[in-house]
């Protein structure tokens, strides 16, 4: 059972549009029971002691727009269940999961058998806008849609532009939301990482720029033909990619991948498990740009992208590897780190791209903090701590970075830890 608090002053962020507030709150095994001075009296009928908040803060519960999960009921790296659990732990309320998998989820009936788990997280299922994500065959658009999924999307790279016009002008999606992913693997040709003079000199096989500007082109000119489809955008990662979407007209809501904004091909060590990852990651420029990016609203929503593999994927060289990094307990520390301590955001600014924004993307309701409520999380920026896989084995995923270092910043509760 979740724990229960009384704090007479604690930082509290209510919903979006709302401003952080200092008073008192009163949680009661995991669910909201009273804010200001209702907290403090229903607290002393209970004879409960307050405890201190520092600079603790209560607020929403986050939400990721995308991730992976390819053997959602049997797999050794990641399991539907170790995935609620990890994600609870780490503050998540709503999960988007991609269709690709052993059974990808172009079916309904991969998309039924995970609507029945049980579970205080949302799942929200990205149905597959072709079928085996091959960009060939269109799958059952309508059927998807009526059956479960949220949306519509494909794998981490752009399927033929003639594909998705077809896809388009049917129109079956709607007004549900389609997921494109920016990225002509042709064009990155297996490069490591994005074509820089850092890349260049860590020795990295580069990842031209125009694998990304093309696609992303394309996909606007497409946008302009079909204004009503509700296009999303998945992990812009350029400068030059930012500065496009900037002057796009429709404007297109579009995800940026966490890791991008906390590294950079200039940051990490030639081992670091963080090098493999898609799209790929960029120069301190393309970083810059994409905090500023946020900042200004050109996009939407920060997502996890997490992609898990065994230690049978994750021992083999970067360059051989699946792509991909998994973990949720991460992001907000390091995102807190980067955006509020040293970029110098609000921690409203922060809430509208982790929770609220990616909501919005997702077309689904926003969290925000209610009487009679577990939908929260609590969370302590001084809080230390190390990440080791092997301290909190919550998942069987090994790829997960910056291992045996120490983080400054912790969730230390969730309303949804049952």
């Amino acid at each position: 059972m979740t724990n229960s608090y009384f704090f007479e002053d604690i930082q509290i962020l209510e919903k979006t549009g709302s401003s952080i507030k200092r008073e008192p709150v009163l949680i009661k095994d995991g669910v909201i029971k009273a804010f200001g001075r209702k907290a403090l009296q229903n607290a002393d009928l209970l004879g409960i002691k307050p405890q201190k908040a520092k600079n603790m803060l209560l607020a929403p519960c986050l939400v990721d727009p995308h991730s992976f999960l390819e053997s959602p009921f049997n797999g050794k790296e990641e399991t539907i269940h170790t995935l609620i659990k990890k994600a609870t732990f780490s503050g998540y309320g709503q999960l988007g999961i991609l269709p690709r998998g052993d059974l990808w989820r172009d079916q309904i009936e991969p998309i039924i058998a995970l609507k029945t788990i049980k579970s205080e997280i949302s799942i929200h299922l990205w149905g597959g806008f072709s079928l085996n994500g091959k960009g060939i065959m269109l799958s059952k658009h309508t059927e998807l849609l009526q059956n479960g999924a949220i949306g519509l999307s494909d794998d981490d790279y752009m399927p033929p532009i003639e594909f998705l016009k077809q896809g388009f002008s049917i129109g079956a999606m709607k007004n549900f939301p389609v997921l494109i992913a920016p990225r002509d693997k042709s064009l990155q040709a297996g490069g490591m990482s994005r074509q820089s003079i850092e890349t260049l000199r860590a020795g990295w096989p580069p990842d031209p720029v125009e694998s990304e500007i093309i696609p992303l082109v394309q996909l606007l000119q497409l946008h302009k033909q079909y204004p009503e489809i509700r296009l999303r955008l998945m992990n812009i990662s350029t400068t030059e990619g930012v500065s496009i979407l900037k002057d796009a007209s429709p404007n297109p809501m579009a995800s940026i991948s966490w890791w991008h904004l906390v590294n950079d091909n200039s940051s990490l060590s030639p081992f670091d498990i963080g090098w493999s990852v898609t799209p790929s990651l960029g120069s301190p420029r393309d970083r810059a740009s994409l905090i500023k990016g946020l900042e200004d609203n050109v996009l939407t929503a920060i997502s996890v992208h997490s992609t898990p593999t065994d230690d049978s994927e994750t021992k083999l060289p970067a360059n051989k590897r699946k792509k991909g990094i998994s973990c949720y307990n991460l992001v907000l520390p390091l995102l807190w780190d980067q955006l509020v301590r040293k970029s110098g955001w609000k921690v409203e600014k922060l809430w509208e791209k982790v929770s609220f924004g990616p909501s919005k993307f997702l077309n689904q309701t926003e969290e925000k903090l209610t009487l009679n409520s577990n939908r929260w999380l609590l969370f302590d920026p001084d809080k230390e701590w190390y990440q080791s896989n092997e301290e909190n084995p919550l998942t069987t995923a090994t790829n997960q970075p910056i291992k045996y270092k120490k983080i400054v910043g912790k969730v230390i509760d969730c309303g949804l830890i049952n």
